[in-house]
């Protein structure tokens, strides 16, 4: 079996090892424009076999949370090509993480104070979006009522989807990854407990439920071909879930297993490189979210022949039994990587972890951000 370093590879992308920094939300980009210290601090991090990077927004009408790069204009695609050149230079490898938060979202960081968008006029109850205040202090705060997307909102959030994959080509990225995980809007399509639709795109059988995110992977895959790429050769393109995640108000329902083994098996036949699936239950708090079941990982791996990475709550010790297993190729690492940018080497060579400053993971500035040193004996 694989051990966690060595190389693999995802179409012509050859990878160092295993290792995924897995994507992660900082707040350091208050323009919305990835800058120096965000390529700083992702270079820190190069070491990994592939960097997913924090969810950048498709569109203005996409964000849920202030200070996020965007890739929807030129001067973001500009600010994540010096990202990527600093990654490359490294040896590294990145993607870029597609978000819209959809119903995840406040009037404060919408265009002109309106309403979020989603599957759904029902709000999200306890999910926390991060605004600046009307004194411009950065907070967390509730979610706004959303209203639901008519057919024309829905196939203009679908082109978002596409020009952002064709600006993450333009900008250097080695692939992109389909945020539909975490409660956020595709999720907000498939899952039948949020989407109350009675139209096309409704919830009511697993085809409908799929609807929406396989429009979305078709538009992805048509607009990285459009731009000269070709997905699965060199230009990886992925989903991430979180089938059984609960975050952002996603109530679990029968047919959970179903409904993303069938989604699999679609990407699957449309040449998806790989399925990233994200373990909530190690990250959600005072909130019991079960773990994805090892009967479900198996039944996805007999469906799908892609790459599969999983994400949550590992260390170097079950991130190798998951190699061992069989059912997993790669192994994402979130939170450690915030204050272990030499994580690759720390777990090989079997060196301490540093701890992470929670009160520095949101904030502003180079603070807990790029000032976490390599391990110096």
């Amino acid at each position: 079996m694989p051990t966690l370093f060595d190389s693999f590879r995802i179409g012509e992308m050859s990878l160092a090892n295993r290792v995924v920094m897995a994507p992660m939300t900082r707040v350091r980009s208050e323009s919305q424009v990835a800058d120096e210290m965000v390529a700083e601090y992702y270079a820190q991090r190069a070491t990994a076999g592939l960097i997913v990077s924090e969810g950048t927004f498709i569109s203005p009408e996409a964000r849920g949370f202030a200070a996020v790069p965007g890739i929807w204009k030129a001067s973001q695609v500009e600010g994540w090509g010096q990202v990527l050149d600093r990654v490359h230079a490294e040896g590294g490898r990145m993607v870029a993480q597609l978000w819209h938060c959809g119903r995840v979202s406040h009037t404060a960081l919408q265009p002109s104070g309106s309403a979020p968008v989603s599957s759904t006029s029902t709000p999200a109850r306890g999910a926390k979006c991060y605004i600046f205040d009307s004194r411009g202090e950065a907070r967390f705060t509730g979610a706004s009522d959303p209203v639901g997307l008519d057919d024309d909102g829905i196939a203009a959030t679908i082109a978002d989807y596409a020009r952002a994959a064709a600006h993450a080509v333009e900008a250097g990225f080695d692939g992109v990854e389909i945020h539909a995980a975490n409660g956020y809007l595709i999720q907000q399509f498939i899952n039948p407990g949020v989407n109350d639709r009675t139209d096309d795109w409704g919830a009511q059988t697993v085809d409908k439920r799929l609807r929406f995110p396989l429009a979305v992977t078709d538009a992805v895959l048509a607009a990285v071909r459009d731009a000269g790429r070709e997905p699965g050769v060199d230009f990886a393109v992925g989903m991430r879930i979180s089938p059984y995640g609960t975050v952002n108000d996603i109530p679990l329902y029968d047919g959970v297993e179903n409904t993303y083994v069938t989604l699999a098996r679609e990407l699957g036949r449309r040449g998806v490189d790989f399925i990233h699936v994200a373990d909530q239950s190690s990250t959600t708090g005072d909130v019991v979210v079960p773990g994805v079941p090892r009967g479900f990982m198996e039944h996805m791996r007999e469906e799908y022949g892609g790459a599969v990475i999983f994400t949550g709550g590992q260390d170097a010790q079950s991130a190798q039994e998951w190699l061992d297993s069989g059912l997993v190729d790669l192994v994402g690492f979130g939170r450690p990587y915030i204050a272990n940018p030499d994580l690759v080497s720390r777990m090989r060579d079997g060196l301490p972890l540093a701890d992470v400053d929670p009160d520095t993971i949101y904030a502003q500035g180079p603070e807990g951000y790029v000032d976490y040193p390599a391990y110096d004996a």
